[in-house]
């Protein structure tokens, strides 16, 4: 005798469950990565005002001020990742005090 399979059936329910977890991990993973153009990243000012820990409007500063890189197409702005490493790189101090 065979069993009946229903959508209440508990296997119907591990596998919805398993679906689920795939398609978290495929949206975090989607969220996290972005495709490269030539090979490179390119950030919104929403993504660079987060890493960066300053608001939008600073951000603007340092481009008006010359300070930051970045591309305009319209009204979006992007950054280059690679320049925002290269920006704070540039701009790091060592520490002058050794403690003991």
């Amino acid at each position: 005798m065979s069993e009946m399979i229903t959508k209440n059936h508990a296997l119907v329910a591990e596998f919805g469950d398993s679906l689920d977890r795939l398609l978290d991990g495929i949206e975090n993973f989607m969220a996290n990565s972005r495709p490269t153009l030539g090979g490179e990243r390119f950030l919104t000012d929403k993504e660079v005002s987060a890493r960066l820990k300053v608001s939008r409007r600073t951000l603007q500063d340092y481009r008006n001020n010359g300070i930051i890189a970045y591309y305009q197409l319209g009204g979006k702005i992007l950054y280059k990742e690679s320049d925002i490493e290269r920006m704070l790189a540039a701009n790091y101090r060592e520490a002058f005090r050794r403690h003991p």
